[in-house]
């Protein structure tokens, strides 16, 4: 685990309720999609939220940088209030944003005045600028495609562009809202790896919703969402050896947990917290006694 101190994000009783479908007013009939969620998330740390489609993981991340509004209850960015509307921008120097479709957040013609922009908008000095750019784009290996035009590159590519537009801001913490589900496996292991190098070697603090589960296994905590609630936390080898659980809450584990439960299902003895490949390899032949 990274070396982490005080909180970054603090969640008291934090609901949420969306408008009702026929636009009455009436958010008794709406969807509430967070029920009193309570959560501290550490400076430095890596946590990834799980749930179901629906269970409130997204909703919860855009509270984490002010794009919601609590209805009741509070979240705090350091000792900034996110119903306080003057702090807004203070939270999002704090808190960056990257989505599951880059083309939603790419908003310029060439890669490099797109990762400019949020920068502009602060006002930040045009010298101090170039050198964010050109600093991000080199941190997800995007500077030879400076003056490229975003439409011309990959899923992946346009995702690490995103990337860097939200590390051009220079945030304590960068939440990602699903940020490989529109991608291949090759852009899926790119963006992974730049959000794993982010944490270890930048210090940023990072937030992973994902769907896939490999995503998580390197992360220092997991939050597992289900009808609006956190209704687990835990490290990963914590998490994911409660299969059934996962299971009842339409969750699926890593691939190399799914293989030693199903081993152990046909009568052998193995931990479920190996969670690589090579961990796996060697419970399994440890469990048969065979030397690796």
């Amino acid at each position: 685990m990274a070396n982490v101190n005080k909180a970054i994000i603090t969640a008291v009783k934090l609901t949420h309720t969306y408008a009702s479908p026929d636009n009455s007013g009436d958010e008794s009939v709406g969807t509430q999609a967070l029920r009193g969620v309570d959560l501290e998330i550490a400076k430095g740390e890596f946590v990834a939220v799980l749930g179901h489609n629906g269970s409130g993981k997204s909703t919860l991340a855009r509270h984490f940088n002010a794009l919601l509004k609590p209805d009741s209850g509070t979240v705090f960015v350091e000792n900034f209030n996110t119903a306080d509307d003057d702090s807004t921008i203070e939270i999002r120097r704090r808190v960056g944003m990257v989505f599951q479709n880059p083309d939603n957040q790419i908003v310029a013609n060439v890669v490099e005045e797109d990762v400019a922009f949020a920068p502009e908008n602060l006002g930040i000095p045009p010298a101090e600028i170039r050198k964010r750019v050109d600093d991000a784009l080199r941190t997800v290996g995007m500077y030879e495609y400076r003056e490229h035009a975003p439409h011309l590159l990959s899923g992946g590519q346009k995702q690490r562009v995103a990337i860097a537009g939200a590390l051009a801001m220079q945030p304590e913490c960068i939440v990602f809202d699903e940020p490989t589900a529109m991608l291949d496996p090759q852009g899926r292991e790119d963006v992974v790896a730049i959000i794993r190098a982010l944490r270890d070697e930048l210090g940023v603090t990072v937030i992973l919703i994902t769907h896939h589960m490999e995503e998580a296994i390197n992360c220092d905590r997991i939050f597992i969402m289900n009808e609006g609630e956190v209704v687990k936390v835990g490290t990963p080898q914590e998490i994911f050896r409660e299969v059934k659980l996962l299971r009842e809450l339409g969750l699926d584990v890593p691939d190399t947990v799914e293989l030693l439960y199903d081993l152990n299902q046909a009568g052998f003895n193995l931990p479920l917290d190996a969670l690589t490949e090579d961990e796996a390899a060697a419970a399994i032949a440890l469990n048969l006694g065979v030397s690796r």
